[in-house]
């Protein structure tokens, strides 16, 4: 096991609490997720969050993709979140190329547009009432972690008072890009820029672009609006000639010309509440798991904004090492250390997928020579034609397409999302709500005489509202098949 030391003085008022199952350090959508599926499992989770409960979160994602509205759907949270957006069933990307979600496999075949503060709102609720300890205004200064579990050191962050030492079994950073869980660690994160000088700003439209979404890249610049729903609209933008660090002076003139360049128009932006220049980096974490201590999200991955898939990708992490690390709390696995590390096993090859995904987008909007430009048009051209290649990028964009590998002789459906199944007992997505896996069987058929030996905790047994359906399907509590039968 990995030993951690402890920097910092505690000083004498240094406090001990042995109370928590887990901590969770950042209450950003993957921690508040991952902290509400935790505590849903009848564990002890405190959430640790450096500001203040009043302070909003600068909203940085727009778009909910169609997998993770499954595993809210899971949850109970996806018909009010689709309440707070608009719907995209076609995606534009570059003015020329053009995704049809409405041919996704899903309850959810769109992407919904809606800012990333209603998708926290919903998030912490449930998290609240699943009995989460939150403590806001507080950092974690330093851990240590040994065979029996994890210390963490916690101070205010306004500085001051009395530090706290907190004792858990394990702890999770999703803390972000610079994420200090990851620092203690001493873990490497390895990778670069992939776009400077980025301009961000929330605006007001005198004359707000027809599509929900527009972005497009022309000449030596790129733009991007969305709205946020109540009048104001988040509009970036990226100028080729322009390339300044982040704290170069920015005004709105200098993304009212991005725009026009880019997307034809300014539409008429104004009354500017917020602007800032930010650079975008590709990294990722070489592990996801260190002992008692996972990385999750941005503090394992970041990526530039192309595809809207961050906040996405940090949910689906959750989703994933949620139901695991509540297995092994709960003694429900025979082997822990294996289900664990299943979490790197499985979302790594993601989060890379991701990594490369987003890039290949950025840099072909940002495409310079003629010789990228020509592969540019190529390329759209072979999505846009070309069926299978066009369901393979919207799959992975969506997330409808991921899927894990299984073992040596698994069944072709092992490692593969599930659909929403239509079953006896209802949705499966409802059935999921449970926290627990989903045993499928045929009318008539007796559970006890299948294996399930693979299904950590508790089993909701289910029939196919078909008669004639003859397989059995062993479904994950994150909605991917752990085993099938014919």
């Amino acid at each position: 096991m990995t030993s951690i030391g402890m920097t910092g003085e505690p000083g004498t008022d240094t406090r001990t609490h042995t109370d928590a199952d887990v901590v969770v350090v950042g209450a950003g959508p993957t921690g508040l997720l991952l902290a509400g599926d935790l505590a849903a499992a009848g564990l002890r989770v405190t959430l640790v969050e450096r500001r203040s409960h009043a302070t909003g979160n600068l909203t940085r994602a727009f778009g909910v993709h169609a997998r993770t509205l499954e595993l809210l759907d899971a949850r109970d949270l996806a018909d009010e979140l689709v309440g707070t957006g608009t719907t995209l069933t076609r995606l534009r990307l570059f003015g020329r190329l053009s995704l049809d979600l409405s041919r996704l496999r899903s309850r959810f075949p769109y992407l919904l547009v809606t800012p990333q503060y209603e998708v926290e709102r919903l998030l912490e609720r449930r998290a609240r009432a699943a009995g989460v300890e939150f403590r806001h205004d507080t950092v974690l200064r330093a851990l240590r972690q040994d065979t029996e579990g994890v210390t963490a050191e916690l101070a205010p962050s306004t500085g001051g008072g009395a530090a706290v030492r907190l004792r858990a079994r394990y702890l999770v950073g999703a803390d972000g890009v610079r994420s200090t869980v990851r620092d203690q660690l001493g873990l490497p994160f390895p990778g670069r820029p992939v776009v400077r000088s980025l301009v961000l700003a929330d605006v007001r439209l005198t004359d707000p672009p027809e599509d929900v979404l527009a972005a497009d890249g022309k000449d030596d610049a790129f733009a991007f609006t969305a709205p946020f729903g109540d009048g104001w609209y988040r509009v970036m933008g990226w100028d080729r000639r322009r390339q300044v660090p982040d704290g170069a002076p920015v005004d709105l003139d200098e993304l009212r010309g991005i725009a026009r360049r880019a997307l034809g128009s300014d539409f008429g932006m104004h009354d500017a509440r917020w602007i800032s220049r930010f650079h975008s980096d590709e990294r990722q974490v070489p592990a996801y798991r260190a002992g008692r201590v996972l990385l999750a999200g941005d503090a394992a991955h970041v990526h530039s904004p192309a595809g809207g898939q961050g906040m996405n990708t940090g949910l689906q992490d959750a989703a994933n090492l949620s139901w695991k690390l509540a297995a092994v709390l709960r003694g429900d696995t025979r082997d822990p250390e294996a289900l664990l590390d299943s979490y790197h096993a499985e979302r790594h090859p993601v989060g890379t997928a991701v990594v490369r995904g987003s890039g290949t987008i950025i840099r072909l909007a940002m495409a310079r020579t003629p010789l990228r430009r020509a592969a540019r048009a190529a390329a759209v051209r072979l999505v846009t034609t070309v069926r299978p290649l066009s369901a393979k990028v919207t799959g992975m964009l969506s997330g409808i397409g991921v899927s894990y590998p299984a073992g040596r002789g698994a069944h072709r459906l092992a490692g593969r999302r599930a659909p929403d199944l239509s079953l006896a007992e209802g949705r499966l997505y409802e059935l999921l709500r449970a926290g627990s896996f989903v045993l499928v069987v045929p009318r008539g058929a007796h559970p006890a005489a299948l294996e399930i030996s693979t299904a950590p905790g508790g089993v909701v047994r289910a029939t196919w509202a078909n008669p004639a359906r003859r397989g059995a399907l062993l479904v994950r509590p994150d909605g991917y098949i752990a085993w099938a039968r014919d």
